[in-house]
């Protein structure tokens, strides 16, 4: 049977990135577009697994009747334009 990812093991399902890092069950694309079109609410951060991050997304959000919801704009942005980025495990995001 083959593997579905090269480079896959039981520790890192979904293959290592060129450094050598386990890549995330999690995808770029969706954090990011996610982020960009739900980042008031702090989706984006929920689905990489930084709850922590998501809720503060959310309350600054609410704090400033909607403005804050620029952040979470922002957050999406860089999940689409980074490669570094990484999920709550610290795992690199697909």
């Amino acid at each position: 049977m083959s593997q579905p990812f090269p480079g896959a093991t039981p520790e890192a399902p979904f293959g290592l990135d060129p450094q050598g890092r386990p890549y995330s069950d999690k995808q770029k694309l969706v954090a990011g577009l996610l982020g960009i079109f739900l980042g008031s609410f702090g989706v984006g951060r929920f689905y990489v697994g930084d709850t922590k991050i998501g809720v503060w997304q959310l309350v600054v959000s609410i704090l400033t009747c909607g403005a804050g919801g620029l952040w979470g704009f922002i957050d999406g942005i860089l999940f689409l334009t980074s490669n570094d980025r990484t999920d709550a495990q610290g795992r690199v995001l697909r």
